[in-house]
Formats: C-alpha cells, sequence, structure tokens
C-alpha cells in the first residue's frame, strides 16, 4: 500500500508541472492567438469563454491554487484512509478529470492547429501518470470495473469548482496593482 500512497501523492507533483506550463504561458498565448479563438469557437461556446481570455497570469494563477487546494484535499484524505477506501472515489473524480483534460488540450491544439498551453504536460506527463495509476490502482484490487465508471459521472463537479476558482482569480487580480 506505501507505493500506492506515493503514487497518489504524485498526482499534485504531475498536477503542478502540467498547471505551470500553463500559468507561463496562457496570458502571452491568449493575447497573441484571441483573434484565432473567436474565429474557431462557436459564438455560444465563445460566450462562456470570453472572461477567461482576459485572465492575466497572477488571476489564473490564482485559479490553479484553488483547484490545487480541491486536489490537495482529495489526496490527502484518499492517502490517509487508502486501507479503508473512504475517499478513493474522490480521488477516482479527480483523477478521471486529469485524464480526461489531456483529450480536451490535444482537441484545442487539433482545432485550433496551432499549441495551447498545457497540451505538452498534458501528453508527456499527465497522460502517462493517469494510464500509469489507473493500472496500479486496478492490479493492487483497490478499483474496479464498477467503481471506475460509477465515479465518473462526478467528474462533472469539476465544473462549478472550476467556475468558483476562476472567479477568485478574477477578484483576486482586481487586488493586485498592475
Amino acid at each position: 500500500m506505501l507505493e500506492l500512497s506515493h503514487l497518489i501523492w504524485l498526482f499534485l507533483v504531475v498536477f503542478m508541472f502540467h498547471d505551470l506550463e500553463e500559468i507561463v504561458m496562457v496570458e502571452g498565448w491568449v493575447r497573441a492567438k484571441k483573434d484565432i479563438i473567436r474565429r474557431t469557437v462557436p459564438e455560444r461556446l465563445m460566450k462562456m469563454l470570453e472572461p477567461s481570455l482576459s485572465m492575466n497570469t497572477a488571476q489564473f494563477a490564482v485559479a490553479v491554487s484553488c483547484i490545487f487546494a480541491v486536489l490537495s484535499a482529495a489526496v490527502i484524505l484518499t492517502v490517509t484512509t487508502l486501507s479503508s477506501g473512504t475517499y478513493l472515489p474522490f480521488f477516482l473524480a479527480c483523477l478521471h478529470v486529469m485524464f480526461l483534460h489531456v483529450f480536451i488540450h490535444v482537441g484545442h491544439t487539433v482545432v485550433l492547429r496551432t499549441y495551447t498551453p498545457g497540451v505538452v504536460t498534458a501528453v508527456v506527463f499527465v497522460l502517462p501518470y493517469s494510464l500509469y495509476t489507473y493500472d496500479r490502482l486496478f492490479e493492487a484490487g483497490v478499483v474496479t470495473w464498477p467503481l471506475l465508471w460509477s465515479t465518473l459521472p462526478y467528474s462533472l463537479l469539476i465544473i462549478p469548482v472550476l467556475y468558483v476558482a476562476h472567479r477568485i482569480g478574477e477578484a483576486a487580480g482586481k487586488m493586485i496593482p498592475r
């Protein structure tokens, strides 16, 4: 079980590597690609994305920090209750989101036909980590297919978390002098 706990802790490291790429690149990238994004993204979806296109690096970093806090809670609770599996579904929902997020990055890159912030670390770190973690959890008998499938819908709970995190980021950015 100790090895599994290390692997679960590694989730936070992988998340930070991935989001560091996004934090460093997103503001300049959005500024440079805003016209391509507006031409490519459907109008209804663009209305939802518009606030994110005006976020600066500090605002985005605050939003990422909020998400990191939620993920940290999932990891800490899962590791401390691993033998009983009490919070394993919480961790699995987070793992599902991170795994599926890879395909969002790849999709953005394909649709926009350009590099998108986060795609490199998504493919190089997040994808292998997610696949290996799923494999190890199955191999250890900690996760079963019914548990995996039953936790998948809970991944949608990330939507309100992202919304709140981005609103906090926007509010924090207004307090930071430029």
